[in-house]
């Protein structure tokens, strides 16, 4: 069961290559350099820790966008080409299938998390950087294994690629969300009010808290802890199995 899953995960990472991804980060990072030296020209005071906080909070957003592009647009093409019909026409079982894109897919993410990570020595330690890089990692692999559900649920790129960036969003925002409906400005007399911080509460209750994950503040402030990576690393490893085992039930219900 597990000879087909190095194969499809090696023609995925070159799949990346031959699409000149490299080429696209390494664009962004140039571009993000010279951001931060045009910070550094008209920031008054705490230069660096405007740098890294700025650079910092871009290079996540932009990792997991260029990766839910990647992941959605090679996804989409590839059932659109009956690729993944001849694949899964040979005697491979589709967990493989699916373990083979993910492993793949992972490898282009923690590409995308150390490049993005590297660019950050400039400006914040070592130590917090590898935390900050660690985190994105696991960051993007919960948005991996979403992406791969919108494709497999929805089939086309807006819609799959809409759906990612609005889960990510949403679950970026969401404990501002829970302050905002509960904080000391809103009314909670009414029954509307009441209505919509359940909502708010059951949201919350089923997204991952992203707001933990690859924080600003470890850069500029150098406050991000080692032991801080253990409840990130445990939401990421319950969100990845149940969005696995979410798109592994679309892929098996399939007629391909």
């Amino acid at each position: 069961m597990t000879a087909p899953i190095f194969p499809i995960a090696y023609y995925t990472l070159l799949e990346a290559v031959r699409n000149r991804m490299i080429w696209l980060v390494l664009v962004v990072v140039a571009a993000s350099l010279g951001l931060g030296q045009f910070l550094h020209e008209i920031a008054i005071t705490e230069n660096a820790q405007i740098q890294s906080a700025l650079l910092g909070a871009m290079l996540r957003f932009l990792a997991v966008f260029i990766l839910a592009v990647f992941i959605i647009t090679s996804m989409v093409r590839e059932l659109n080409d009956k690729g993944s019909e001849l694949i899964l026409s040979l005697p491979i079982p589709r967990a493989s299938y699916l373990a083979g894109k993910v492993l793949g897919f992972s490898g282009c993410a923690l590409a995308l998390a150390g490049i993005f990570a590297a660019t950050l020595l400039i400006y914040a330690p070592p130590s917090q950087v590898a935390l900050w890089g660690l985190s994105l990692f696991l960051e993007l692999w919960i948005i991996e294994a979403f992406c791969l559900l919108c494709v497999f649920t929805f089939s086309q790129v807006v819609p799959a690629l809409s759906a990612t960036l609005a889960f990510y969003l949403l679950a970026r925002s969401i404990a501002a969300f829970q302050l905002i409906a509960h904080g000391p400005l809103t009314p909670d007399e009414s029954w509307s009010q009441q209505a919509i911080n359940t909502i708010i509460t059951a949201i919350a209750a089923v997204l991952p808290r992203l707001d933990t994950f690859t924080q600003t503040e470890w850069l500029a402030y150098h406050t991000g802890s080692w032991a801080a990576l253990l409840p990130v690393a445990t939401q990421s490893l319950i969100y990845v199995m149940l969005l696995g085992g979410a798109a592994l039930f679309d892929l098996y219900r399939k007629n391909l």
